[in-house]
């Protein structure tokens, strides 16, 4: 199945304790259906320290699922996407608007 969203979409989350935030995908996981967004779903992780680096509280972004995100058009609201065929390529459309992603 084709991918709806992708690596550098700017996507809004629709559930969950950052519900209406945005931000910009920076890895999918089709396999897990997940996406890690930059600065959604942040947790803190505890770091020991070393020889090389500091030790202390560090923030990183979690997995988030895909249906708990939607794509954002031009507009800056979330949309759903849409597959057309145009000049015999399959391109993604916002279904609000219907432009090219």
């Amino acid at each position: 199945m084709a991918a709806k969203l992708k690596k550098g979409d700017k996507v809004v989350v629709l559930a969950g304790k950052d519900k209406g935030k945005q931000g910009e995908i920076t890895t999918v996981m089709p396999k897990d259906q997940k996406a890690i967004v930059d600065g959604i779903n942040v947790a803190i992780r505890h770091t020991r320290q070393t020889q090389t680096s500091q030790g202390g509280r560090v923030e990183k972004s979690m997995p988030i699922h895909l249906s708990n995100l939607a794509l954002m058009d031009v507009n800056g609201k979330a949309t759903r996407v849409g597959f057309r065929e145009e000049d015999g390529k399959k391109v993604r459309f916002a279904k609000t608007t219907g432009d090219v992603i």
